[in-house]
């Protein structure tokens, strides 16, 4: 099984606002420190907000923060909230044309293997995976965002 780009944009980004609680996090600075499109992290971003995982701030200073404690926000909920279809192989879609569907052994042992890995992952938190806060420091870019440009006196 693969996760799409997206949840896995989606869990850096909660990763990174959940390492910087102290503040706003911009969309810009995510996208620096991992090296990710901003056109992409506008999307998630949207996303998590639709699903509760963050709240943003508009404007001049704005940007986003955890809207739940680390502790409250499951991985295996964060995935399904970005994840689109968790068809491992085409007879778990609804639109199965497989010739041997009915008659295999394989739909069973794969649809066993997604729920042992959605297990694992519902029985973690963000708070499961953020480094501790000495840990973090180090291994997480702060970006400063530039300071405002004075216009020359005429």
């Amino acid at each position: 099984m693969r996760l799409t780009t997206m949840t896995d944009y989606a869990l850096r980004l909660l990763l990174h606002v959940g390492q910087h609680p102290e503040r706003l996090c911009t969309i810009a600075e995510v996208a620096e420190v991992y090296g990710i499109s901003q056109a992409h992290l506008m999307k998630i971003t949207h996303q998590l907000g639709l699903a509760g995982w963050i709240t943003t701030v508009r404007g001049k200073g704005g940007g986003m923060r955890l809207a739940l404690p680390p502790e409250q926000i499951n991985l295996g909920e964060v995935v399904r909230s970005i994840e689109t279809d968790f068809f491992l192989v085409e007879c778990h879609a609804d639109h199965n044309t497989c010739s041997i569907t009915g008659r295999c052994g394989l739909t069973r042992i794969f649809n066993n293997a997604l729920g042992a890995f959605m297990q694992e992952l519902n029985a973690h938190t963000l708070a499961d995976v953020l480094p501790p806060p000495s840990r973090a420091a180090k291994h997480t870019r702060t970006v400063t965002p530039p300071a405002p440009r004075r216009l020359k006196a005429a």
